[in-house]
Formats: structure tokens, sequence, C-alpha cells
């Protein structure tokens, strides 16, 4: 279930309570390993100036069993760390993917169309593997840098103070260089991200219409258009690249010179027998650890520039409230009893963001009721999709008001309203796998007879056994190695598998001939598909023939109802029907 479901809810605070312990074990983990790397410098010194200098085997034994010691110490600390840091990061990757994946089937219509669908795949994929390398950064490396680097300044300061003088000039140039880093770097991977998203747009664009493409000869075009968005991603990316590059040669240059001015000051007074070898050899290796961990710090902030502009991408999203919550309390249900009607009570209904003023429906009335066929037929535009969305509440009508079973959809639970519903959209939509398993979308406690019932009924029955497999043919994405006709009848099968009380047919026979439309018209009367033994259908068409054996006939004009009627009348009684019979039909066949 979405942790992030409340308006004003605090994105990070779920995943910082539920990963903050073994996070903080990986630092102790770290600290320890850190801990360790700080003191070998110092020993090293004591063997050096103790024993090695006074020729005393026994101190070098002693203390080398020591620096052992701490080394071991040190190794088992960084196997802790990478075993938590590898089982927290990819957790916190997976639990953060299905949070946003939670988040996005929660999202209406209108809050889909906040979003591009490419810029969701990236935020799913790429920006949270960002984050996730992020987090098993700094628990792995990125948390050791400022323990190296501070412990360093310390331990150095400690064990030679005439020589700190060097660390104060070095470090702050360091300092100021990173600062630079960060300021500059954000803007730039921001912006590599958004061109991340044209090169997945482009490709989502062209998948989704490679028939078109091919059939019209553009592939040339496409690969233009693809050369352009993958130019724009690799010039963000190398401008982005570059400008992060410059900082770490400039941090080591830096510490490097401060490295010289340590060999050359303590060169001085090693020959005035002021300073002895094992601390320079000390301070050096101090040095190299604060360099190191100088170079780990300005890479950190590569990272977090890239994961602070994918981790902002993530939580646009997540703060975004679903209006859809299936998992809300239950509220009413419809009316089971007698069957389901459907009743559209002065709808007028707007797109959100679309034009001001520009309704699409515009006090539209009408009853459907169960075991009656209402077509709903109308030019281009008229609104005949945009009436029956609002049935499902993909959509909130802008006046009036849409009852299921005499209530109010808005007062019903959605989970329950959407269960009694089947639609059949317009572009047909099936998904890779058996014809079976299509069909079970509508129904997964379905019988085998039901099945086979369903697609009779929807006129697929005889194709599906024709196939060698029946119906465990696999079909596959987009259902591409069936026709237009035949992944309509499999689409209006997986509905009737549904059983349901309200039966929206949108415009989904337009690849199937006249006949075989009347044949499933003639199946869906013939028979009590509905849960409750009387299903409410909703036709939406372009066909006259199909209008003609509809019970009533709403007849749509710019968003506006002219005429609502069996067929015989309509002819007689609305000009807008009428032109459209004379447009199929001509005028021998209306007698004119």
């Amino acid at each position: 279930m979405n942790t992030h479901r409340r308006r004003g809810t605090n994105i990070a605070g779920p995943y910082v309570r539920r990963y903050l312990w073994p996070f903080l074990a990986a630092v102790a983990c770290l600290s320890v390993e850190s801990v360790c790397d700080l003191m070998q410098p110092t020993i090293m010194a004591r063997i050096v100036d103790s024993g090695v200098a006074a020729r005393d085997i026994a101190i070098v034994i002693r203390w080398g069993l020591v620096m052992l010691s701490v080394a071991a110490l040190g190794a088992a600390g960084a196997t802790g760390r990478n075993f938590i840091a590898s089982i927290v990061s990819y957790r916190f990757g997976a639990r953060l993917r299905a949070d946003l994946f939670d988040r996005v089937t929660s999202f209406s219509f209108t809050e889909m169309g906040s979003f591009d669908a490419a810029s969701l795949i990236t935020r799913q994929t790429n920006d949270v593997t960002q984050v996730q390398n992020f987090i098993n950064g700094v628990m792995r490396f990125f948390a050791k840098a400022p323990i190296l680097a501070v412990g360093g300044l310390i331990m150095a300061v400690i064990l030679e103070p005439g020589l700190a003088i060097v660390l104060a000039v070095a470090v702050p140039i360091a300092a100021v260089l990173i600062s630079i880093n960060l300021a500059t770097g954000f803007p730039r991977f921001r912006r590599m991200q958004e061109r991340l998203d044209g090169v997945n747009s482009v490709t989502r664009e062209y998948l989704g219409g490679i028939r078109v493409v091919k059939a019209f000869g553009q592939e040339k075009h496409e690969l233009s258009k693809f050369a352009g968005a993958n130019g724009e991603l690799t010039n963000a990316s190398t401008v982005a690249l570059r400008a992060m590059a410059l900082f770490g040669p400039a941090i080591a240059l830096s510490m490097n010179l401060g490295i010289v001015a340590v060999l050359w000051i303590g060169g001085y007074r090693v020959a005035s027998s002021s300073l002895q070898v094992g601390k320079i050899i000390a301070f050096i290796n101090y040095m190299s650890q604060i360099l190191f961990s100088l170079n780990v710090i300005s890479m950190i902030f590569t990272y977090f520039v890239r994961a602070r502009a994918s981790w902002e991408r993530i939580t646009a999203v997540l703060a975004t409230p679903g209006s859809e919550d299936l998992e809300a309390a239950p509220a009413a249900s419809p009316t089971a009893s007698g069957g389901t009607p459907v009743r559209f009570s002065g709808i007028s209904f707007a797109y959100p963001g679309g034009s001001p003023g520009r309704l699409v429906l515009e006090d539209v009335s009408l009853s459907c009721e169960p075991g009656v066929i209402t077509a709903v037929i109308g030019s281009t535009g008229a609104g005949k999709s945009s009436l029956v969305a609002l049935v499902p509440r993909f959509y909130e009508p802008s006046a009036g008001t849409v009852f299921v079973g005499g209530t109010d959809v808005r007062e019903l639970d959605l989970r329950s309203l959407r269960q009694r519903i089947a639609l059949v959209p317009q572009k047909t939509v099936l998904f890779t796998g058996t014809i079976e398993e299509n069909l079970r979308w509508g129904r997964e406690d379905a019988t085998t007879e039901e099945l086979q019932a369903a697609a009779s009924a929807a006129q697929a029955h005889d194709f599906i056994t024709g196939f060698p497999e029946g119906y465990q043919s696999m079909l596959g994405q987009g259902g591409v190695n069936l026709s237009g006709g035949q992944k309509q009848r499999v689409a209006i099968a997986r509905a009737l598998v549904r059983r349901p009380e309200v039966l929206i047919l949108d415009d989904c026979t337009s690849s199937v001939d006249s006949i075989t439309e009347a044949e499933i018209l003639r199946a869906i009367r013939a028979s009590a598909w509905g849960k409750t033994g009387a299903c409410t259908c909703i036709l939406i068409t372009q066909r006259i023939s199909a209008a003609a054996a509809a019970d009533q006939v709403l007849v749509l004009d710019d968003g506006r109802a002219v005429g609502v009627g069996r067929h015989e009348t309509l002819i007689r009684e609305c000009g807008v029907y009428r032109d459209i019979c004379l447009a199929q039909l001509g005028k021998e066949a209306l007698g004119v």
C-alpha cells in the first residue's frame, strides 16, 4: 500500500524511519574502518622512529603486530558495511520503485496528463537507480570521506603542529573548489535527465507506431528524430561531466602541492635534527588520506547533484495526490437487484487543461436501462467517448450527475463501481501472454466453459480454435500477431467474461464487418451477461447498421444531444441522424 497517500506527508520520512537503523549500522562499521585507517600512519611513525631508527627489532615486531590487528579490525568493518550497504540500498530502490508505481496507478486520467509517459518510465528506472546508487555510495564510501578528512587533519596537527600551516592553505582551496562543483553541477545534471526523457519519448513513440512508420517509409525521419534527441542528451551529458571533470584534478593539484611543501619544509627540519623521518612519513600519509577524502567528497557532490535532480523528479510524482484510491474505505455500492441502470442528468464536461470555456459535452441527459442496448452516434469529435468515460469515473463532469444503479458515481466505492463495468475502448489493448490469460483479465476465476461462451458471443471462438494451440496461443505485445478485427473480438470477449452489469463498447467494432457486428449485438441481447440477469449496454458507433439494431439511439452533435429515440423515429425527426444515414446508405436505402 502506498505510504504517501495523504497530501503534505513528508515524502522522505517513511524511508528514513524504515532504513535509519541499518544505515547507522553501516556507518558504524565504516567508522570503525576509518578509525583503523587513521591509526596506521601513527603506528608506522612509531615503528620507523622507535624501532627502525634505533635498530630495535622487538619494537618493530610488537608495533607490527598492533598494525596487523588494526588492519584486521578495519577489514572486518569494511566487510560489514559492504554487506549492509548492498542490502539496504537495493531494498530501498525496490521500495521506491514500488511506491512510484503504486502512486501512478492511483492517478486519474487528469493527473496522468501532468506527466509525459516517457518521463514516468525514466523516473521509475533511471532516476531511482541514481538515488539508489547514491545511498549505496554514502554507506560504502561517502560517509568515510569526511571522517578521514577531519580525522586526518586532527591527527596530522597532533603529530606535527609545525607542518599544519600547509594544511591551513591547501584544505580551504579544496573546499572552495568543492563548493563551486556543487553550485555548477546541479542544473547541468537536471538538464541531462530531461534530455534522457526526450530519448525515451522518441523511442517509445517509434515502437508504438512502428507499423505506421514502415507503412509510410519514414524510417529515415525517425532516425533523424532519434539522432536529434540522442545528440541533445550527449551534449547535455558532455557539458555536465566536463564541468565535473575539472574539479577532481584541481583538488588533487592543490593537495599534491601541499605534499611537496611538506617534503620541502620537512627536509630542512630533518637536516637540522628538529624532526624525525617517521613523522614526515606519517604526515604525508595523512595528507594522502586527506587528498583521497577530498577527491571522494568531490565525487560525492557529483553523485549528489545527480541524485538530487533525480530525487526532485521522483518526489514530483510522489507529491501528486492520486485521486483514484482503490484502497480507501468502502463507500456505497450500486444497487444490483434487477440490473444496474445508468443515467446521465444534465451533463456538461470540459477536459482539464483544455481551452477555457470549451465544453466537450453540454447539458446531455440520457437513461440507459438494463436489458436495453443504447447506441450513441455522431460525427468525429461530437463527444461520444467523452460521455461514456464519465461512467467509470475516468473524469468528473463539469456539471450534472452520472447515476449508476440510482446512485451518484461520486458517492460510490471506485473499486466496486469498476468491478460492475466492462469497457472495450476504441484502441484495442491486449497483453503479452496466451489468449486464455488475456480473457481471464475479465475474471480470473472464470471456467473454461465461460471463456468459450464469451468468445463465442464475441464471434472469436472459431478463429481461436483454428490456431494450433487454441486458447493457449501466445500473443505478442499488443496482440501484434492478430489482425485488427481479431484483436477487437478478443477484447470484447474479455469484457463479456467479466459478466458486467454495465457493458460499454466504445467504437470497438470498427475493424469488424457489419455482419459480424450484428452477430455480436445479437448474442449480447440474447444472453443474460450481467450478474443480475440483465446487462446495460452502451454502444458507441459510427455505423447506422449498428444504431438500427439498438433499442434506443442518442445522437450527439458538437457535444449536444440533438435526438433520442429508435432508428425509425430519428430518420423522420432528427436531421443530423438523417444526414448520417444518407451519407452511409444513400437515398435509395431510405426511400427518399
